[in-house]
C-alpha cells in the first residue's frame, strides 16, 4: 500500500487567518477622503443631585448586594443634602421676614400623635379631686402620715442587686434594707404592718441582674409589679456628683395622664415625704414616656442668678408596669385591676396605657 505525504502550508495555522481580508491602503485613503469624520456626541454630565435612573426605578431591583448598598447610600446622601438646602432657605426667609414670619411647624412624633384615651385625667375634675381626697394615699399628701419603707430582695441575692438596694435606701428617706432569709412575702407583710412600715419593696433578680420590682403599699394595698431594665449604679456613671445627703428630695412626675397613670404616679410619689427640704437641692424624677417610667436622681446647682446646672447622683433605672393588684401581694387569689397583655395592648404603636 502506497502512502503519499500531503504538504501542509504554514499559512493555515488557525481559522482566524482564513477570514482575514487583505489590507488595501489605497481604498482606505479614498474612504477617509470621501466620508466625513463623525465626531462623538458629548452627553451632558449629570450633576450630583441628579440620578442616572428613571424616576420609577427602585434600588431594590439591583441584584448585586454591594452595588445596591452603594446606590442606597448615594440616594440617602443626596436626600439629606436637599433637606439641608431647604432648611437653610427657610431660615433665610424667616430672618428676612422677622416678626412677620409664620410660626414653626411642630415635628410629628409618636407622643403628639397619641391615640386619645377615654380615661385621660382632667386635674380640675371634681370626681378626680374627690378620689384624691379619699384614696389610700391621701394621708401622705395631707401630711398626716410619713412613709416608712422596707427594701428586700429575692432569695440569695448577688452583689449587684445588694448594692442596688443599698443605693435605693439612700434615695428614699426613712428606708431600711433587710435580707429575705427565705421567708415568703405573705409572712413578711404582717411583720411589716406590725412594725409600722407603709411600703414593702422587693427587688427580684435574674442572672445576677435586677429585673423586677414588687411595690406593695401597706396595710391595704395596692400592689404594683414592674419590670426593671437599664440599671446603672453610681460607680458605672460618668461625671456623677457626690453621694446624696439625708435631706428629703423634691418629687417630679411627668406625663401620668390616664386614670391608671394617675394611680401609679401617686403610688410612686407617696414613697417620699411631701415636705421636701430645699436646702439639700435634690430632685427625684419619674418621667413616663411611651409607658416606660424613667427614674433619675439629680442635684441642682445655682451658678448665678439666672443659670442653674444639674448633677446626676444615681442610680438610674427604667420601669415597665406589668400588673396592678388590689390589696396586698397575693399571687393566687389576688384581684387584679390591670394586667399587661402585650400582644393585644402593644398592637398599636400610638396607643399608651399610662
Amino acid at each position: 500500500m502506497d502512502i503519499t505525504e500531503v504538504p501542509v502550508s504554514n499559512n493555515n495555522k488557525g481559522k482566524k487567518n482564513e477570514y482575514k481580508k487583505p489590507k488595501n491602503k489605497s481604498v482606505t485613503k479614498e474612504r477617509n477622503a470621501v466620508e466625513p469624520k463623525l465626531e462623538p456626541k458629548l452627553e451632558p454630565k449629570l450633576e450630583a443631585s441628579e440620578t442616572a435612573f428613571p424616576p420609577t426605578f427602585s434600588v431594590s431591583e439591583i441584584k448585586n448586594k454591594q452595588r445596591r448598598h452603594h446606590m442606597f447610600m448615594k440616594f440617602k446622601l443626596e436626600k439629606s443634602k436637599l433637606k439641608l438646602q431647604v432648611k437653610k432657605k427657610k431660615k433665610k426667609e424667616r430672618e428676612a421676614l422677622g416678626d412677620k414670619a409664620p410660626p414653626k411647624e411642630v415635628p410629628k412624633t409618636i407622643e403628639n400623635q397619641r391615640v386619645y384615651d377615654e380615661t385621660t385625667v382632667d386635674p380640675e375634675d371634681e370626681e378626680i379631686a374627690f378620689d384624691e381626697g379619699t384614696d389610700e394615699f391621701s394621708a401622705y399628701f395631707n401630711g398626716l402620715t410619713n412613709p416608712k419603707v422596707l427594701i428586700t430582695t429575692s432569695d440569695r441575692p448577688r452583689g449587684r442587686t445588694v448594692r442596688f438596694c443599698e443605693q435605693l435606701a439612700t434615695v428614699v428617706p426613712n428606708a431600711h434594707v433587710y435580707y429575705r432569709r427565705g421567708l415568703a412575702l405573705k409572712k413578711i407583710i404582717p411583720q411589716c404592718v406590725a412594725r409600722n412600715f407603709t411600703y414593702l419593696m422587693v427587688i427580684n433578680e435574674d442572672r445576677k441582674m435586677p429585673n423586677g420590682l414588687v411595690l406593695c403599699h401597706l396595710p391595704d394595698g395596692p400592689t404594683a409589679h414592674f419590670k426593671i431594665s437599664s440599671v446603672r449604679l453610681r460607680k458605672e456613671m460618668k461625671r456623677r456628683g457626690k453621694d446624696p445627703t439625708e435631706h428629703s428630695p423634691e418629687v417630679i412626675l411627668n406625663n401620668f395622664t390616664t386614670r391608671l397613670g394617675h394611680s401609679i404616679g401617686r403610688l410612686l410619689a407617696a414613697l417620699f415625704p411631701q415636705d421636701p427640704q430645699f436646702v439639700g437641692r435634690q430632685v427625684a424624677t419619674f418621667h413616663n414616656q411611651r409607658d416606660f417610667i424613667f427614674f433619675r436622681f439629680h442635684r441642682y446647682i445655682f451658678k448665678n442668678e439666672k443659670k442653674v446646672g444639674i448633677q446626676e447622683l444615681g442610680p438610674r433605672f427604667t420601669l415597665k408596669l406589668r400588673s396592678l393588684q388590689k390589696g396586698t401581694f397575693d399571687s393566687k387569689f389576688g384581684e387584679y385591676e390591670w394586667v399587661l397583655k402585650r400582644h393585644e395592648m402593644d398592637a398599636c404603636r400610638r396607643k399608651f396605657q399610662i
